[in-house]
């Protein structure tokens, strides 16, 4: 197969803003990009020293040609490069998973108009408001329409002629009051186009230009003392104002305004859409993406915006984004806000885009549970600083009472799951009193030479259940075995969830929200559950032990006896004289009856 002349092709692009398209062996086109300096863009993939991920030096390999198209701005190239992707759709660029038709109100050209739903836009003269992203949406403000206007629902043709020659006869509807009867000129085509301009304005988002007709209305109507129409239109009023509140998030003053927001991980991009008009959303959709060459997140937000400025026919000349992008045009201006109205609708945006993350994520992680698993050890990696994948992790636990019974307890997770047969319990042997220190040192060691021994994989990440003191055993022990640069070790603090490093006197401290700190919540506390429930055992048989071995005529090996059999001293309280005969002798029955302030038995 013959190599491509890159540097010969590049001497041919110009440094001028366009659209590059890339040509495979068979010139069949697989990569469509934009630059705002075509050579150096393109240039920067055959950069030798330029670090590139795996699917990026797979489609530099198989680039055989090159074609770019010139255009005047940022901007144009912008565009150009949307719909030739979407027309072209190259194997190496990320594709808008966009496969449905979103439906549009629709003002249909005619006498009297309907207003209804549809997912056909047909070019015939009609008024089309949308698309709708969300379904629920259009419905609400189409319920809004029926409940506030007497609009007609029949498909009768309404000409003057018609009406006039006494065609058609009133429906039900009018007799329930949905309709004025316009069939039969009970209502005047003006009258009724005065209502259809009041709808055009609540679907421009104007809605308070139609509040304040309504009002006008209300008070004239009260000044003639008209008050049943009074009564009907303060009845229209408080519907009208009752759905402003519920769709205004911020002041009239913020007019025609774009609001884009994205939320990523390794392999997904979600980007939520909002346009405002006259401070309400008249329009909303969040859309996903799935990544083909590591794009970043300006890549893709920049390709979704201008899919949804061409979707939803927008000419606003502000978009809300946030982070800075490189496009630079005189007619839109791009703005990171800090705070203020529309600070707050970026937030809203955000909040709706981390929703829709996270319910599609669900959805992919039931149908494949270990979707979750990569997930979540990829994002502890990340969060940890781990040079890889964090797949079998070990916490370690330490429990006494009163400096006595020491125990250490050892709890293993794998793929991000418990392994309960994994876990390991450690009688303290080399520590005498209270020294949590030293009792992690003896169990760290203990546990990682045995390991050593059996030719055992390494866990890739330790956490200790401890601050400074227990985390610097624990180094210790790892040093003595040779394995401190093997392994990454951390130490979890109980007060205030902090996570310490070796030689770091500063504390991590992760999201409280955050699946790498809840995984690391729930090794902690497995081990310390475990721990503690090995740890009362012991301390349970240990003083129940002692206090028979008191009785005089009850030795070591009786009071072995009573426990295995009865299991607690309480047990052995209750027990009957045949009971207790079973296991010792009646001497023995007798001493334990006066122990515990029984009657002698005769």
């Amino acid at each position: 197969m013959a190599t491509f002349d890159y540097k010969k092709a590049l001497a041919e692009i110009p440094h001028k803003p366009g659209v590059y398209q890339y040509y495979d062996a068979d010139d069949q086109l697989i990569y469509i990009g934009k630059a705002k300096d075509l050579r150096n863009r393109v240039s920067s993939y055959f950069n030798q020293d330029k670090q590139m991920y795996g699917k990026t030096k797979v489609l530099v390999s198989k680039i055989r040609r090159i074609s770019f198209t010139i255009v005047d701005t940022e901007i144009d190239a912008w565009l150009l490069e949307n719909s030739l992707i979407k027309k072209h759709q190259p194997r190496y660029n990320i594709m808008l998973k966009d496969d449905k038709t979103y439906p549009w109100i629709i003002i249909k050209k005619e006498h009297f108009p309907r207003v209804f739903w549809t997912r056909n836009v047909v070019k015939d003269g009609s008024t089309y408001l949308g698309p709708y992203g969300s379904v629920g949406m259009m419905h609400t403000i189409l319920d809004l329409i029926k409940e506030t206007y007497q609009l007609r629902s029949c498909n009768l043709p309404l000409t003057p002629k018609n009406i006039a020659e006494g065609k058609f006869k009133v429906c039900l509807e009018y007799q329930i009051g949905n309709c004025k009867g316009p069939c039969q000129a009970f209502q005047l085509e003006e009258d009724y186009n005065h209502n259809i301009s009041e709808i055009k304005e609540i679907l421009n988002g104007k809605i308070g230009n139609v509040i304040k007709d309504v009002k006008q209305i209300i008070k004239k109507a009260a000044d003639e003392l008209n008050f049943e129409l009074a009564h009907q239109y303060q009845r229209k009023l408080t519907i009208l104002e009752k759905y402003q509140s519920k769709s205004t998030v911020v002041s009239t003053a913020i007019n025609n305004v774009d609001v884009v927001s994205i939320a990523s991980d390794e392999k997904y991009a979600f980007v939520n859409f909002l346009k405002i008009a006259n401070g309400s959303i008249i329009q909303t959709q969040t859309i996903e993406i799935k990544k083909q060459l590591n794009e970043s997140d300006e890549e893709i937000l920049t390709l979704a915006l201008a899919e949804f400025r061409t979707k939803f026919n927008s000419n606003s000349k502000e978009v809300v984004v946030p982070f800075p992008i490189e496009l630079r045009d005189s007619n839109i201006k791009f703005t990171v806000p800090k705070l203020g109205e529309k600070k707050s609708l970026l937030e809203l945006s955000q909040k709706n885009v981390l929703f829709f993350k996270k319910e599609k994520l669900n959805q992919y992680e039931k149908l494949n549970p270990d979707l979750r698993t990569d997930r979540i050890l990829t994002q502890m990696q990340k969060d940890l600083r781990l040079t890889q994948l964090p797949k079998h992790i070990e916490c370690f636990d330490n429990s006494n009472f009163q400096g006595k019974y020491p125990v250490s307890a050892i709890v293993v997770f794998k793929d991000a799951k418990p392994s309960k047969k994994d876990y390991r319990h450690f009688n303290v042997k080399t520590v005498e009193g209270p020294n949590d220190f030293a009792t992690m040192e003896e169990a760290v060691y203990r546990r990682y030479k045995r390991m050593l021994e059996e030719d055992q994989s390494l866990p890739q990440l330790i956490i200790i259940d401890g601050g400074k003191g227990q985390l610097s055993s624990a180094l210790k022990s790892l040093k003595l075995l040779g394995i401190d640069k093997k392994v990454t070790v951390i130490g979890i603090a109980k007060r205030l969830e902090e996570l310490y490093y070796p030689g770091d006197s500063l504390p991590l401290y992760l999201d409280k929200k955050s699946e790498t700190l809840k995984v690391i919540q729930q090794l902690r506390d497995e081990a310390h559950r475990f721990g503690i429930t090995f740890h009362r055992k012991k301390r349970d048989q240990g003083t129940l032990k002692t206090e028979l071995s008191d009785i005089p005529g009850v030795g070591k090996v009786s009071s072995e006896k009573l426990l295995r059999t009865f299991k607690s001293v309480k047990r052995i309280k209750e027990a009957s004289e045949e009971e207790l005969l079973k296991v010792i002798n009646l001497k023995q029955v007798k001493a334990l009856k006066t122990y515990f302030g029984g009657e002698d038995l005769e």
